[in-house]
């Protein structure tokens, strides 16, 4: 509850970023980055597209806002389970890919890299925000701990970054059909199944 005497707009205004960042989320996803316009953004976030100035100077410092808020904070998660399953590699891997299914299927995230694939020629600031804030520390995780289990003896030998590629590639190719191909009418796939039964292949190839 507000203290006696305050405004009730000023809790109404310290969320609107956040608000924002939420529908520009959404609203790239479903246009791209190109057709996303900052009246679209600002009419699904409820503020005039006057009061998203007071808080981003372009689309481009709202894309990255995305990414900073809406996307980087799952790999933090990313981390943490690597964090509490050092020595159980199997089922670590299992988790990962189980996090991946569920953050595909659930947030507007597909379409997010359908754009970032699709206009990085246009806007190659896009491809450069999503790779050093997202690849690069998710691939840097997956590598360390697969070759964390190499060490241990848990995994065959090989290039760690080349097994965590491997690890996501399938999500990456379900979510670009579903983007891409699901609308015409292709059938689906279920990510989470294709991540469960992909995991256990690689880790028959993987483990000793």
């Amino acid at each position: 509850m507000l203290p006696a005497g305050q405004p009730k707009f000023r809790r109404r205004k310290a969320d609107r970023p956040d608000e924002i960042v939420a529908a520009a989320f959404e609203v790239f996803g479903e246009k791209g980055f190109a057709a996303a316009r900052l009246d679209d953004i600002a009419a699904r976030a409820g503020v005039s597209k006057g009061a998203i100035y007071l808080y981003f100077a372009t689309k481009e410092d709202i894309f990255q806002a995305v990414v900073e808020q809406g996307v980087a904070p799952n790999l933090q998660n990313l981390a943490a389970l690597a964090a509490a399953n050092p020595q159980n590699f199997p089922d670590l891997l299992r988790g990962v890919a189980r996090m991946m299914a569920h953050m595909a299927s659930t947030t507007p995230l597909g379409g997010i890299i359908k754009m970032v694939v699709g206009e990085a020629r246009n806007f190659p600031e896009l491809a450069r925000v999503w790779h050093d804030r997202l690849i690069v520390p998710a691939l840097g995780t997956l590598t360390a701990v697969i070759a964390a289990a190499q060490a241990r003896g848990e995994v065959q030998p090989g290039d760690p970054r080349l097994y965590a590629v491997s690890l996501i590639s399938p999500l990456l190719v379900g979510v670009i059909w579903r983007e891409t191909f699901t609308p015409i009418g292709a059938e689906p796939f279920d990510l989470a199944g294709l991540m469960e039964q992909h995991v256990e292949t690689l880790l028959r190839g993987m483990v000793p």
